[in-house]
């Protein structure tokens, strides 16, 4: 007779019902909280833009106070002013041109359509070949576009969308003078509610963080600058019109990290052929392989070298992540964030080692 296996007595796991009351209850806050955040998206958006100009300019504030201007509100008006008349002078010296190359740039574009549906011009290879003017006929012919292109429609949304860009720019300016203002007492007000103990600690991990997110966005505009006029630079020698235009989109565009200077670099390269020529193309296609060359192998490591200290892998699926959850203003966040989240790291086993370090010294 085969010897039957002792029986296994039934574990009976019960919950209280405080501890399913609770559960359940962060459950809802979380769906609560991320139902907000979708709300306020929009805001949350000017939140973030206007963090990421404040910490561009709060370099400037802090070398106002080191130089005279002690006061944190006289120093904030200062880089204020400062960053007004530098934006004023700019759009006095490029303004008229970049008004007047836009309209030159727009009136061509229905020429440009013209060529390229008649199979004719520099493009005209890409109706005679590949039909793309049927093709995108077919596709608007499926009803994506007669739904939007409604008379009354149409305006709702460009009034909509025009004083939706007029309350963000105005909201964002406000946001920026009051985060440069007091955003150091915001800082020492959250110290406050620490231990004292640990207060030393999160200030050194704070100042790594804004080292770290400050030093990104300073330097990312300064490279933004040097690419938007190393191409407009270049545009002129060429000849090619619309070169303040295409130089300042260049500099907007390189802001988005890894995909942005080589989207830019499409459109400059594609408008250069329309205008120019093939060979005048070829030339902005070497220029801009030169200076990507050159922007990732000497200014962002000048740059960021000191402050982000982040591997290429890392920016990478940092900024591939941000692009999906957040379009291009998770791509702008996506590396400042992966800084943060790397000192945190870093912070993190250097106090396991210290505690490791110290406990057989406690035995």
């Amino acid at each position: 007779m085969v010897p039957q296996p002792p029986a296994v007595p039934e574990r009976v796991v019960r919950f209280r019902a405080r501890t399913v009351l609770v559960i359940l209850g962060i459950v809802l806050a979380v769906a609560a909280l991320l139902e907000v955040v979708w709300i306020a998206r929009q805001v949350l958006s000017w939140f973030f833009v206007a963090l990421f100009l404040a910490l561009a300019l709060n370099p400037i504030v802090e070398w106002l106070q080191k130089r005279g201007l002690r006061r944190r509100g006289a120093a904030a008006g200062a880089a204020y002013l400062l960053a007004f008349g530098v934006i004023a002078g700019i759009g006095f010296l490029f303004i008229p041109t970049l008004v007047n190359q836009t309209n030159d740039f727009a009136n061509a574009v229905p020429g440009y359509l013209h060529d390229l549906t008649h199979g004719r011009g520099r493009l005209g290879f890409l109706e005679t070949k590949y039909h793309i003017v049927e093709r995108v006929r077919e596709a608007i012919g499926k009803g994506g576009a007669s739904k939007l292109l409604g008379l009354s429609g149409t305006a709702i949304a460009v009034t909509k969308s025009i004083i939706t860009i007029v309350v963000a720019i105005v909201t964002i300016i406000f946001m920026t003078f009051f985060m440069l203002l007091e955003g150091p007492a915001w800082i020492d007000r959250f110290f406050d509610l620490l231990p004292e103990e640990q207060r030393p600690r999160w200030r050194r991990i704070g100042h790594d963080i804004y080292r770290t997110v400050g030093g990104y966005v300073f330097g990312n505009l300064l490279i933004s600058v040097i690419a938007g006029t190393g191409i407009a630079i270049v545009l002129l020698i060429l000849g090619v019109p619309f070169a303040v235009a295409l130089g300042l989109l260049v500099a907007i565009l390189d802001l988005i990290p890894l995909a942005g200077a080589t989207l830019a670099g499409i459109l400059v390269t594609t408008v250069t052929v329309l205008a120019e020529g093939w060979v005048k193309g070829a030339i902005v296609v070497v220029f801009f392989i030169v200076y990507q060359q050159l922007e990732n192998h000497l200014l962002q490591p000048l740059i960021y070298g000191r402050t982000v200290q982040l591997s290429p892998l890392a920016v990478l699926l940092a900024v591939l992540i941000g692009a999906e959850l957040a379009g291009i203003l998770g791509a702008l966040g996506a590396i400042p964030v992966a800084g943060t989240i790397q000192v945190l790291i870093r912070e993190y086993l250097r106090s396991r080692r210290e505690r490791a370090r110290d406990r057989p010294a406690l035995t």
